[in-house]
């Protein structure tokens, strides 16, 4: 949604709001309340609302596994960068080009760290290329293209030098894209 379709739809929902006074009955019979935030930034792509918030099963790993090969199974995800565009707003600042992604999270031993009863893993994200995220460090620069780009990841379950411990697990992770 375009900035000026934003500021319209807002006009609108101010509107309402302004002659809700007027067409109602006194008192708080049928009242309520809308809440809006959101901003507006200047980026060259849109992350899909899809992509934003993600839940990934991880599925169940015999001890066993983990114990012989050092590590799960892969488990892809992917982000889906939309509308891209690659020049500014301000004509005199130079095209868009490259994008780093960024994972945040706890931290075990360089990979993310995860809560609950198992023990002896952490996990390991990587992207397409092979190049293994790490906490809070930004991951090899990524050409940017005109249109949609879907950006194909993989978390598995590695060993983390401690004891291995049966149990369930969860952590959440936190990305961001920094263009330039």
């Amino acid at each position: 949604m375009g900035i000026s379709c934003r500021f319209i739809m807002l006009l609108c929902v101010g509107a309402l709001f302004c002659t809700e006074g007027y067409a109602g009955t006194p008192g708080k019979q049928g009242a309520g309340k809308v809440t809006l935030n959101g901003s507006i930034t200047e980026t060259p792509c849109v992350i899909d609302t899809q992509s934003r918030d993600q839940s990934i099963d991880m599925g169940i790993t015999p001890v066993s596994v983990l114990a012989r090969d050092g590590r799960g199974d892969a488990h892809p995800f992917r982000i889906r960068l939309i509308n891209c565009r690659l020049t500014h707003l301000n004509t005199t600042l130079p095209d868009w080009r490259y994008f780093r992604a960024t994972f945040e999270g706890p931290v075990d031993n360089g990979q993310f760290g995860l809560s609950g009863d198992a023990r002896g893993v952490a996990l390991m994200l990587t992207d397409a290329s092979g190049n293994i995220a790490r906490p809070g460090e930004p991951l090899l620069p990524v050409g940017l293209t005109r249109g949609d780009q879907v950006l194909n990841y993989t978390l598995r379950l590695v060993g983390n030098r401690q004891g291995l411990r049966a149990g369930d697990f969860r952590t959440s992770l936190r990305f961001r894209m920094d263009y330039y």
